[in-house]
């Protein structure tokens, strides 16, 4: 069994990592002397995770062949899959998707799905990705499989397969992470919980739950939740939706709390709603301060993350992240049920036929195969369908450079909605096309327009850092808390 897999943004170094780790854990792939192409356009990092890689491979003596070259095209050339991992823009672009709508009153934890921040981090990764897909129509395996873990998932999965015309499912770890909480919540093993969730990436929805075949109502899951000692206090926004929905949702306290517009849009509330113990559960700006803190740590800590690549793969325990467990159904026929992102078609039936779904679905020789039929309750259909005609608008601004489209999709944005003005959000978006100019080739000829318009501001803005802020650590710090955890 030998075929070649490429990774694209393979620098994302612990993601890039768990995948290839996760891969080689197939015990056909493991012996069959598969090819991982790694590409990246940072020659860096590139470098840095494929000596990881390779000391996998070389601990554990596999007949893996590991190339790594920041030639997309060589790395994609008669590839059977690809998978996508990456953040067009880095770290400096995503300090402007937060930074920016700051000024104009608009808090985002994440900023990677909807909401300002995740609006344009699409217009970013879509330019791109019609790029990568152009590249796999002609040089990768024919009707090879994309598998897209870049966010925001909707948007990016979309273009991809509408505009780019390539066979593309989107992966997320959102349900995993959810079922193994409620799990907790409940105080009983993962495995003895089922579940069934559909909804939209980011916004699925927990409409079935079982343990050891018994139903899980509505109450009890609120009661579960709100005596938890930890869940009652980082999941306010989650509990809340659920007691006034029904359905629990499967992302983030901080991640939900910026796709709706009922919990961020006054300053002087938003900590009711979150927990600062975490970035995860609502901070300001959390998930840049974390990425930003990683990366620093990685560069720092290289040959600590080398000397663990050296362990061999019997210590590590295969995650459940899906694409490894995908693969292993194509390859060898051995089912797997999982939920994933495709074109909605009929799926859910209350939703529109073009957008992108998360929902359940089976694998084996013949494919991805959908479980048809869902319809979701009316609230979580209301709030996934704001969501989708966002996505929609966002996704065709990027494919034709439409600056009035972009910012009507920013203006439906439902948090943004809620905060800001039509004029304000025009002024926001000429700033943002302004300062990512260098991701942005669609609009290369709008942005001149923008920056003599930012000349004469109609509206004022604030100098503002949010209401939940923290400062990036140290590695020293990042150190020592992790000692004081370690001997706690």
């Amino acid at each position: 069994m030998s075929f070649k897999i490429a990774i694209i943004g393979a620098g994302s170094v612990g993601f890039t990592k768990k995948l290839c780790s996760d891969i080689l854990k197939v015990a056909e792939f493991a012996e069959g002397g598969i090819e991982i192409a790694l590409t990246d356009i940072n020659a860096h990092n590139l470098d840095m995770v494929a000596q990881i890689i390779r000391r996998i491979v070389a601990v554990n003596n596999l007949p893996t062949r590991v190339t790594a070259t920041t030639d997309r095209r060589a790395a994609l050339t008669g590839a059977r899959y690809i998978m996508n991992v990456v953040r067009i823009g880095g770290l400096e672009a995503f300090q402007s998707d937060i930074s920016i709508p700051l000024k104009y009153g608009v808090d985002q934890c994440v900023g990677d799905t909807i909401c300002a921040g995740g609006i344009l981090y699409g217009q970013r990764g879509i330019a791109a990705m019609l790029d990568f897909c152009k590249d796999i129509r002609e040089v990768a395996e024919p009707n090879a499989l994309l598998l897209n873990y870049a966010n925001p998932m909707a948007m990016m999965t979309w273009a991809a397969i509408e505009h780019g015309k390539v066979n593309t499912v989107g992966l997320c770890h959102g349900v995993q992470n959810g079922h193994r909480q409620i799990a907790a919540a409940l105080r009983v093993p993962m495995e003895e919980v089922e579940i069934v969730c559909s909804g939209i990436n980011h916004q699925t929805w927990y409409l079935d739950l079982r343990h050891n075949g018994r139903s899980i109502g509505r109450e009890e899951l609120i009661a579960a939740f709100e005596s938890h000692p930890l869940f009652s206090k980082q999941e306010k926004v989650r509990i809340d939706v659920l007691k006034r929905f029904g359905f629990y949702s499967t992302e983030s306290n901080g991640h939900l709390s910026e796709y709706l517009p009922w919990y961020r849009k006054r300053p002087e509330q938003i900590l009711d709603w979150i927990s600062m113990d975490e970035w995860i559960h609502g901070e300001t700006g959390g998930y840049l301060r974390y990425t930003t803190e990683n990366r620093n740590w990685f560069e720092t800590d290289f040959p600590v993350f080398l000397e663990e690549a050296g362990k061999p793969l019997s210590d590590w325990a295969r995650t459940d992240e899906h694409a490894s467990h995908i693969l292993e159904a194509l390859e060898t026929g051995r089912p797997y049920r999982g939920h994933f992102n495709v074109r909605n078609g009929g799926t859910i039936t209350n939703l529109p036929a073009d957008c992108i779904i998360e929902s359940p679905g089976y694998v084996d020789r013949f494919g991805i195969n959908m479980v048809e039929g869902v319809t979701l309750p009316l609230a979580c259909a209301a709030t996934c369908s704001a969501s989708v005609h966002v996505q929609r608008m966002s996704v065709q601004a990027a494919i034709t450079g439409d600056v009035e489209l972009l910012k009507q999709a920013v203006l439906h944005d439902p948090l943004v909605g809620a905060i800001c003005t039509p004029e304000e959000v025009w002024q926001m978006v000429d700033e943002m096309l302004v300062a990512q100019a260098a991701w942005l080739p669609q609009y290369a000829d709008a942005i001149p327009a923008a920056a003599e318009r930012l000349k004469t501001p109609k509206v004022k803005t604030r100098d503002w850092a949010g209401a939940a802020r923290l400062d990036v650590r140290s590695v020293e710090d990042l150190r020592a808390t992790k000692k004081a955890k370690a001997t706690a």
